[in-house]
């Protein structure tokens, strides 16, 4: 894991690859907890039996629930122990790119893609890939940005 402790060392990485995470089996009970979380009980998530005959084969995960991972994930990659407040302020871009189906196992691969000046501190964008094992269409990926205070 990386540790960055100023905005100097974050922009002196941007387009450095921050390596990859551990894989991580998505589970059907993870499926049912999101969907309890969430209230987004559609078939193709929660309905064992029906999903079997649906277009995958099995159940998948929620997309979002695909997102939510990356706090996760990018703690395995870095550490901002910059000075100040660090603020999550949103996403550039997100696709789900190919289901997540329960019991495949995904990681996810992070690049420092820019650090850029704003009026009220550093916008920080990572770049995220989460992929699935065996498969070479990613799950997800998604820029995502912090505010660095």
């Amino acid at each position: 894991m990386r540790t960055f402790t100023s905005v100097d060392e974050l922009e002196a990485a941007v387009g450095e690859s921050l390596g990859h995470t551990d894989w991580l089996e998505i589970t059907q009970e993870r499926v049912d907890r999101f969907a309890e979380a969430t209230g987004d009980y559609q078939w193709i998530h929660v309905d064992v039996e029906r999903a079997q005959e649906g277009p995958f084969g099995g159940t998948i995960a929620h997309g979002y629930l695909t997102l939510s991972l990356l706090p996760m994930f990018a703690g395995q990659l870095f550490a901002l122990e910059t000075p100040g407040a660090k603020l999550n302020y949103g996403s550039n871009k997100v696709r789900f790119m190919n289901p997540v189906r329960v019991g495949r196992r995904i990681r996810c691969t992070a690049r420092i893609a820019a650090v850029e000046q704003l009026r009220s501190g550093r916008q920080l964008t990572i770049a995220y890939t989460v992929e699935i094992e065996g498969e070479d269409k990613p799950a997800m990926v998604a820029e995502i940005l912090t505010l660095l205070i």
